[in-house]
């Protein structure tokens, strides 16, 4: 892409994880739409989702998106959904991110498009999130979701939970989606070798702002049915104030109160470079280190 281009990321979440030929179908537009470049994708079966990363031009991303929220729309229902991850919607999910020659307020505006159209076109109610939210009760996207699918049937009849655009009731198979923009996070999750998911719920209790942890580190504890082990689930949201090293850390301090140790980690979707830096200039003990000395980073001068 052209350095005088405009390009902005979207990482839309879908609440699919288990069938590949729905997910395939949501992923076509992101494929096959000019100007738009789908650079990752990952699905979970214990979430039971999957996590589009892609970046664009502003107007070929909202084209795209809006056509595989259709899509996604019209393949899933939640009322015969289960996962490990909270859900309200078949489309969970849709954040913009400034990237390159496109400034937050660009990104903010470009989410209330996207709104604007999947609750009046498509019919599935929108609530405007993060830097896009209408009131501050709405900046939180957990704040948001409380209830899932299964609640938000009453909680949208809730004057103070009227949907930014679209009906005001929940849509009987889809339920609700959030957008807004963002800056970039850090979708980083840490593995425990205990079953035993009041421990993660706790340890993640623990790490997480708004149980008196890092101030940019949202949490919960996962079960991994499959692997017979646990899961801190996080979202960094601003990992150069709340490291990727520093939440791994933490939990290590806080699973040992239970005799629980870290078994493995993992990244999901797209992370900065920086953030990777950073974490192994940690772990190295470097020091008078830059980003300027990665190869690649020079490469691409």
């Amino acid at each position: 892409m052209e350095n005088n281009k405009k390009v902005i990321e979207c990482v839309p979440n879908f609440s699919e994880g288990r069938d590949r030929a729905v997910m395939e179908a949501i992923l076509e537009p992101f494929r096959t739409t000019p100007e738009v470049k789908l650079l990752d994708y990952s699905n979970d079966e214990d979430h039971n989702r999957m996590v589009v990363t892609l970046v664009g031009e502003p107007q070929a991303v909202k084209t795209a998106v809006i056509a595989a929220a259709k899509i996604a729309v019209a393949k899933i229902d939640l009322n015969k959904h289960e996962g490990q991850h909270p859900r309200m919607g078949a489309v969970d999910v849709i954040p913009f991110i400034p990237i390159r020659n496109v400034s937050l307020e660009e990104a903010v505006e470009l989410s209330k498009e996207v709104g604007k159209v999947i609750g009046e076109e498509v019919g599935v109610p929108v609530f405007l999130y993060e830097k896009s939210a209408t009131t501050p009760d709405r900046e939180n996207l957990a704040k948001i979701r409380k209830g899932e699918f299964e609640g938000m049937a009453e909680k949208i009849k809730d004057p103070a939970w009227r949907p930014d655009f679209g009906p005001a009731e929940r849509h009987a198979t889809a339920g609700t989606v959030a957008v807004g923009a963002r800056m970039p996070l850090v979708a980083y999750n840490v593995n425990l070798n205990t079953s035993d998911l009041s421990i993660a719920d706790a340890i993640a209790k623990k790490v997480r702002f708004i149980g008196g942890g890092l101030r940019f580190c949202k949490a919960m504890g996962v079960e991994l049915t499959d692997r017979h082990i646990t899961q801190v689930s996080m979202n960094l949201t601003d990992y150069t104030k709340t490291s990727v090293y520093r939440a791994h850390e933490l939990i290590r301090i806080e699973a040992r109160r239970y005799g629980v140790e870290i078994v493995g980690a993992e990244i999901v979707g797209l992370v900065p470079l920086a953030a990777l830096v950073d974490t192994a200039e940690y772990y190295l003990g470097l020091e008078n280190f830059s980003i300027d000395q990665v190869l690649e980073t020079r490469m691409m001068e």
